[in-house]
């Protein structure tokens, strides 16, 4: 059997951490303008934050190859990446300069799998709780061209001071 490899480049720009002089919003603002390099896990995953707002984020990823498990299907861990950066990112948009967040659980319910040729999926999450030390939220992965529910899950962060 003869097989042709396959392959995949990306670059990116040395990250831009928060640093305490942006409110989160402004911050993913400022990532979506282009104004601050996004982080490198989104161009080796192949994801983006297309929308925000107070208490909501939404990425979109597209599929591939790549991603595949060993069962030649999109691999639960990109589902659950995408579910975990836009939960976190909605928190993020309540948070006040210096103010930072981490998640602490995150529980993730896969609904069917998707393929290289499912297209892109959009990953909508929303707070439901945004307090002094602790925020939780919900997200819903679904297809971007079919609107199926491929997964959907929530998160527990806890919320902290920035450093000086």
């Amino acid at each position: 059997m003869t097989t042709t490899a396959n392959s995949r480049t990306h670059s990116w720009l040395p990250p831009t951490p928060a640093t305490g002089e942006l409110s989160g919003l402004d911050f993913l603002r400022a990532l979506i303008d282009g104004e601050i390099a996004p982080p490198p896990i989104a161009g080796t995953l192949g994801f983006t934050l297309v929308h925000v707002e107070p208490g909501k984020a939404i990425f979109e990823g597209e599929t591939g190859e790549h991603l595949y498990n060993p069962l030649g299907s999109i691999h639960g861990g990109y589902y659950a990446t995408l579910l975990d950066s836009a939960l976190g990112c909605a928190v993020m948009t309540r948070l006040p300069v210096g103010r930072a967040y981490t998640t602490t659980q995150l529980g993730v319910h896969m609904i069917r799998p998707a393929f290289a040729h499912t297209g892109v999926l959009r990953c909508e999450a929303n707070t439901v709780h945004v307090g002094r030390t602790t925020a939780t939220a919900e997200a819903r992965l679904v297809g971007a061209s079919d609107g199926k529910l491929y997964a959907h899950g929530t998160t527990a962060c806890a919320i902290f001071p920035t450093a000086p």
